[in-house]
């Protein structure tokens, strides 16, 4: 079997890595790096644009492998919460006709990254560069934001293993789905 990533991101890449390896359905299978683009933009502000970043990865990283997955973090309104924006990674595997989908846990994002991001027009590396939460010039190939927020407790690799375990319930489950 033969599994293609939408990412060469090396979080994402060693998440998927790892996870195949404690499901019996796909442990033997190949991981793909393949460098895809997202049809999306570059800092997904909405629930629906995150999903649809993660499918459109997900199926273009499908040609020529058994399964395709597509991993998208993005931020999305969260009622009552101060800043007004949540980050989830969110996990489509496309199998060459349906999609899984699962997602990450949130977590808000602190006010004065937000006001960055939405009023600068900068992205999430440089904001917390700016407000001198890492030097790292690109915060979601390390630790990512969730690393920096709950100092290591929970890294980018994890977020992201959470969303590929919650997208594998439906392949580990089919009579299910």
């Amino acid at each position: 079997m033969k599994i293609g990533v939408g990412t060469k991101n090396p979080a994402k890449v060693d998440a998927v890595k790892e996870i195949i390896a404690e499901y019996d359905i796909l442990k033997a299978a190949e991981v793909v790096p393949v460098d895809v683009d997202s049809g999306i933009s570059e800092q997904p502000m909405t629930l629906e644009e995150t999903v649809q970043g993660a499918m459109n990865r997900a199926k273009s990283a499908h040609q020529g492998c058994d399964l395709g997955i597509g991993l998208e973090s993005g931020l999305f309104k969260m009622p009552m919460s101060k800043s007004e924006y949540m980050d989830i990674c969110v996990c489509a595997i496309f199998d060459g006709e349906r999609f899984h989908l699962g997602t990450s846990s949130a977590f808000e994002y602190p006010k004065k990254l937000i006001d960055l991001i939405l009023h600068e027009g900068i992205d999430i590396s440089r904001a917390a560069k700016k407000l001198g939460l890492t030097d790292h010039p690109y915060v979601g190939h390390a630790q990512g934001m969730i690393g920096i927020l709950t100092k290591g407790r929970l890294t980018r690799k994890e977020y992201t293993r959470q969303s590929l375990i919650t997208a594998l319930i439906h392949l580990e489950n089919p009579e299910l789905y």
